[in-house]
């Protein structure tokens, strides 16, 4: 399959397929490779766009205040993209249900997975996290970096032999990159008001799609988005926890090409 990379306004991105177009957007401790096991399964069906979000991956850092709502709307201007299906993971899924807000006619559909959601405060596994921060904040990444796979990709239920090793070496990989980078945060411009409080203005077909292992968090925000965007549905993928494409992506795949191709769209 011929794909196309390339950069646009320093965001790197990678397009691929023909038909209606569906944008991928990573988890904030990984990158577009995240997708490896999606992205030309999906450009069989769909006109499909991955990139690395701002000052991820192989995308610039920024220099001036930006948005990462606004970064895809340009980004889907670029390609003459007027109308998407929005599938994001963790960051990537609270950047999609932004975007969705502040663009509701450029959205087709939404698929937030194991979705963060702007202005919801995290509570759960916290001794783990504040772990992982002072790691961090100590120079120690290795142990920083084995705490967020932890966290994230083991999850609260598990431990670490029963997830792939494989997928979690994948993960390890871009994380140890990912914490490389320099910090984004004075630069980011969040949406205001926040999403938590904006879920009722979603009128898109929406699909949240969860690992039965992940945070408490995670699953609680899944629980907000079905009880207040009119229609959401669920999708449960078992014995996975936050990056549960990469661990059953077959299921995965599976999953996302029913909803889009069901007749709603």
């Amino acid at each position: 399959m011929d794909s196309t990379t390339g950069f646009f306004n320093g965001l790197y991105y990678e397009i691929a397929g023909e038909g209606q177009p569906l944008v991928l957007i990573h988890g904030g401790l990984v990158n577009s490779g995240m997708w490896d096991d999606q992205f030309e399964v999906f450009a069989e069906h769909y006109r499909t766009l991955r990139y690395d979000v701002r000052g991820f991956g192989q995308s610039k850092s920024p220099t001036s205040y930006f948005s990462n709502h606004s970064d895809l709307r340009d980004l889907l201007e670029h390609f003459g993209i007027e109308r998407a299906s929005v599938l994001g993971l963790s960051m990537g899924g609270g950047i999609a249900i932004d975007f969705t807000l502040a663009y509701p006619h450029h959205v087709a559909a939404l698929l937030p997975v194991a979705a963060g959601l702007g202005g919801y405060h995290s509570t759960s596994n916290a001794a783990l996290r504040d772990e992982m921060n002072a790691a961090y904040e100590r120079g120690d990444k290795e142990r920083a970096v084995e705490l967020s796979l932890q966290v994230w990709t083991d999850g609260p239920y598990r431990t670490p032999d029963q997830v792939d090793r494989a997928v979690r070496e994948r993960i390890r990989t871009m994380t140890t990159h990912t914490f490389d980078l320099p910090d984004v945060e004075q630069w980011l411009q969040r949406l205001e008001p926040p999403a938590i409080d904006r879920l009722a203005e979603i009128h898109v077909p929406t699909l949240f799609i969860v690992g039965d292992k992940d945070v408490e968090d995670i699953l609680k925000i899944g629980d907000r988005i079905i009880a207040n965007v009119r229609g959401a549905q669920r999708a449960i993928i078992p014995n996975t926890a936050h990056h549960l494409n990469m661990e059953q992506p077959a299921e995965f795949n599976r999953i996302v090409l029913e909803f889009l191709n069901s007749p709603a769209h």
